[in-house]
């Protein structure tokens, strides 16, 4: 497996949910070795799987041949409940979900666990990087790594430079990208950063005009496909991230910018209270076929 002159060569991924998994996909299809954290036994247990059909997809869609054999790919990963087991890694990327306090922890506790000189990446969907990185003694060796999901089948990377990130990090993480086949697009901090502070006001919208009855969730979806040439409509796009994390991430906005525009409405807020999540419930705004079982 690769090595690299920042470390030992392994790479840490907190969380083995939809993003971390992907994650460890492009690092591992990449050649890295990765130690992929997760507090919870039934996500740790079903990882593997799910790491091995995303190898499996994306070897299907993709014309190139593979760089590395599925089974070396599979066992690059270590996947443990311990953060102590980052103690080696050069850089960690984290995929914990996007509540605020849950973070701020997590990040003080990398800053304990991890080597001086690693890279810490958040990949936080709007939470402020500096917020996060005022909870390390390494504030200059944080940013944003914002992967679009799916992250294995997405090129582009949002990456967020906070106001304390020094050339150094900056200069790793899109090295690191671009080994991954990725660019990254460079914005400045602030909270939701480009993308979601504009495209979950948009969901938002977009459930709003659901819940008072002007159009069905297709039309809504039909109109920004087929007048604005978007690939794929904002309710779609919400089912596709999950409607736990659109209300989680307008909640965050919300805290961060006082505008009460990313209140989640009504409508949205239902949905999540009745387990309609999206694609990984099989029903959100739209349905979609239950998947076959492994």
């Amino acid at each position: 497996m690769r090595q690299d002159s920042a470390g030992s060569g392994v790479i840490g991924v907190v969380g083995a949910g939809t993003m971390g998994v992907g994650i460890a996909q492009c690092l591992v299809e990449a050649g890295h070795r990765v130690v992929a954290v997760d507090p919870e036994d039934a996500a740790r247990a079903a990882a593997p799987g799910r790491l091995r059909d995303g190898i499996r997809l994306a070897r299907m869609v993709r014309k190139a041949p593979a760089a590395v054999p599925m089974d070396r790919a599979l066992a690059a990963v270590t996947w443990t409940a311990r953060l102590a087991d980052l103690a080696e890694a050069w850089f960690v990327l984290d995929c914990a979900p996007e509540r605020i306090p849950l973070k701020e922890k997590l990040f003080r506790e990398l800053d304990e666990v991890c080597p001086p000189g690693a890279v810490l990446a958040t990949g936080t969907s709007a939470i402020p990087v500096e917020r996060l990185a005022a909870r390390t003694a390494r504030p200059e060796r944080v940013l944003g790594l914002h992967f679009m999901n799916p992250a294995p089948m997405k090129e582009a990377v949002e990456v967020v430079r906070g106001p304390r990130t020094c050339d150094a990090t900056l200069d790793t993480a899109l090295a690191l990208l671009s080994d991954l086949g990725k660019k990254g697009i460079v914005v400045n901090d602030g909270p939701g950063f480009v993308s979601n502070r504009v495209l979950m006001l948009t969901v938002n919208e977009a459930a709003t005009v659901v819940q008072q009855g002007t159009a069905d969730p297709a039309t809504v979806d039909r109109i920004f496909q087929e007048c604005f040439g978007h690939t794929m409509g904002p309710l779609a796009t919400g089912d596709l991230i999950g409607l736990d994390t659109i209300v989680d991430t307008l909640h965050v906005l919300l805290e961060c910018t006082g505008d009460q525009r990313f209140q989640p409405c009504e409508g949205l807020r239902a949905l999540v209270a009745d387990g309609h999540l999206g694609r990984k419930s099989g029903r959100g705004f739209h349905r979609y076929p239950a998947r076959a079982p492994r």
